[in-house]
C-alpha cells in the first residue's frame, strides 16, 4: 500500500532490490549514533556490523516498508511470521523486523507511522499479536505503541557475539 503520510511529504511503500544500498547506508549510519548512549563501545564494535546489514529475504518479502523523504530513505522495518534467527514461527504471531529512523529525524513521527502501518499490515494478515526484540534504545518507543516489555534477553548474532536485548509483546486482536 503506496500512500502519503499525513501532514508532510512522506511515502510510505514497500521495500524492493532497489533499495538495499540505501537500506544498508540507513542502518549502518542510524544504529552507531542511535544505540551510543544504552551499550557499551565493547557492544558497538562488534554488533553494529552484524545488524546494521539489510535483509535480502526481508526486503523481497512484501512486509517491510521504507519512509521515504523525495527519494531520500529515513525509515525502514516490517514483520514477518517467521521469527528472527529463522526459527519457526508460531499461527497468528507476528515478529516486528529491523525498524529504525533516521538518526537525524528522530521524534517527527516517522517511526510512530511506520509502526501503525506495520501493525495493521500484519493484523489483516491474521496476526494476534506482534513480538518484538527491541534494541535498549528503542523500549520507550515500542511501549508508546503499545508494546509491553516482558524481559531482557541476548540475541546471538555469531558465535561469540551477543546482543543484549528486550523482548517486547503487543496484542492486535
Amino acid at each position: 500500500m503506496e500512500g502519503h503520510m499525513a501532514g508532510n511529504t512522506l511515502t510510505l511503500r514497500p521495500a524492493d532490490a532497489s533499495d538495499f544500498e540505501a537500506l544498508d547506508r540507513l542502518f549502518g549510519q542510524s544504529y552507531p549514533a542511535l544505540l551510543k548512549d544504552d551499550y557499551p563501545p565493547s557492544v558497538l564494535v562488534t554488533a553494529v556490523p552484524l545488524i546494521s546489514r539489510a535483509q535480502p529475504a526481508l526486503i523481497a518479502s512484501g512486509s517491510f516498508f521504507v519512509v521515504c523523504d523525495g527519494q531520500e530513505i529515513v525509515g525502514a522495518g516490517g514483520w514477518t511470521m517467521q521469527a528472527p534467527g529463522g526459527r519457526p514461527g508460531a499461527r497468528g504471531i507476528g515478529h516486528i523486523r529491523h525498524v529504525v529512523t533516521d538518526h537525524r529525524r528522530t521524534r517527527q513521527g516517522i517511526g510512530r507511522s511506520l509502526m501503525e502501518h506495520i501493525a495493521l499490515h500484519a493484523l489483516a494478515s491474521g496476526m494476534s499479536q506482534l513480538h518484538c526484540q527491541s534494541t535498549r534504545t528503542a523500549v520507550p518507543f515500542y511501549e508508546a505503541m503499545g508494546f509491553e516489555a516482558r524481559g531482557d534477553i541476548v540475541v546471538p548474532l555469531r558465535p561469540g557475539i551477543d546482543f543484549p536485548a528486550v523482548f517486547l509483546q503487543r496484542i492486535l486482536a
